[in-house]
């Protein structure tokens, strides 16, 4: 917007003016305050702590672990989402976004309905495997990546749609087959959404608490992840949990940094 243009427009109604300064004030005193209850002085020992590295190097590996199931199911999904022309589409597009409003208390007890010891699949699978899911680190990454794909599937799909059909109906006119296309033709044009989508599917996990709780319990070194610790650190000792929250803090303000051209940059 030129000089000329700001002119014309005159200066921007205080109606509107105020409230957005109100709306970035609830937004940057509650992690000002965060940085400043800290206790910077014992940071080298919270983090050194057995039980901290512990519960770092878990939600980082599950983090991990759900952004890569995220990529391995959820990107097909996304393709079919924005490429397949198939009846009740819309209808699937809702069911993908039910975890985003979902309670995550809800969302481990749906996790416990259908993977429980007594659940939907979870009964015949323990019936014939004497496999039990449930308050096992394995439910962790499940518990993450259900919460945690829908960001992935959300970005991709809309990559995919940007990207457009065009170049696909071009290749399959010299005789590539769909799934040609889409390794050597769609893939490359949309992996920038790609990567974002696994970013976000990573930094959600790393912030998952009420379905983990619910579905996998809060148990040391199987299962208690970063924001678990944080939790129960808040009912012993507050300070510990406003230095450990700082951590989550840094690698959050990380991914948004990561993600800044994709996000921000077209924001100017």
């Amino acid at each position: 917007m030129t000089g000329a243009d700001r002119a014309a427009l005159g200066r921007p109604p205080a109606l509107l003016v105020v409230p957005a300064g109100l709306a970035v004030l609830l937004l940057l005193v509650p992690l000002a305050g965060l940085v400043a209850e800290s206790p910077w002085r014992r940071l080298p020992e919270l983090l050194t702590a057995p039980e901290v590295r512990e519960a770092l190097v878990l939600s980082l590996g599950v983090a991990a672990a759900a952004a890569g199931l995220s990529l391995v199911l959820g990107l097909p999904l996304a393709w079919v989402l924005a490429r397949v022309d198939l009846p009740g589409r819309g209808a699937l597009r809702a069911l993908v976004t039910i975890p985003l409003v979902l309670p995550p208390v809800v969302a481990g007890v749906a996790l416990l309905a259908a993977l429980g010891r007594n659940g939907l699949v979870g009964a015949p699978l323990h019936a014939a495997t004497g496999v039990t899911i449930p308050f096992t680190t394995g439910a962790v990454v499940v518990a993450h990546t259900f919460i945690a794909m829908p960001f992935f599937v959300i970005s991709a799909e809309g990559a995919l749609r940007a990207s457009g059909r065009e170049y696909d109906v071009v290749a399959a006119t010299l005789g590539a087959t769909r799934w040609r296309i889409f390794r050597t033709v769609t893939l490359p044009m949309v992996l920038p959404g790609v990567a974002a989508g696994l970013l976000l599917a990573w930094a959600r996990s790393l912030g998952e608490f009420g379905a983990t709780i619910t579905f996998a319990g809060n148990y040391p070194g199987v299962t208690r992840t970063m924001p678990l610790l944080v939790y129960g650190e808040l009912q012993r000792d507050p300070p510990a949990a406003y230095g450990l929250s700082l951590v989550l803090l840094v690698l959050s303000v990380g991914v948004l940094a990561l993600l800044r051209e994709r996000w921000l940059g077209g924001l100017r």
